[in-house]
C-alpha cells in the first residue's frame, strides 16, 4: 500500500488561498488508485464465508487450474 505521509504534494489554491485541488506524481496516483481498487474488492467480499486452503485447492483442481 502507498504511504500517504510520504507523498510529495502540491496544492492548487483559489484567489482566496483556499485549497481546491492537489497535484501528486502520476506514479503515486496510480498506486493510490490500485490500493483503492484492492480495498473496495476486500470490502465487497467481507461478508463472504471464508474457505479453507484445502477447499481452495479442491476448487482449483475442479476448475483445472492446478
Amino acid at each position: 500500500m502507498c504511504d500517504l505521509t510520504a507523498i510529495r504534494q502540491k496544492f492548487v489554491v483559489d484567489k482566496k488561498g483556499r485549497k481546491t485541488g492537489v497535484v501528486i506524481p502520476l506514479k503515486r496516483y496510480r498506486r493510490l488508485i490500485e490500493d483503492l481498487y484492492d480495498l473496495s474488492a476486500i470490502a465487497e467480499r467481507r461478508a463472504e464465508r471464508p474457505i479453507s486452503f484445502q477447499e481452495l485447492k479442491r476448487r482449483f483442481k475442479w476448475d483445472a487450474l492446478i
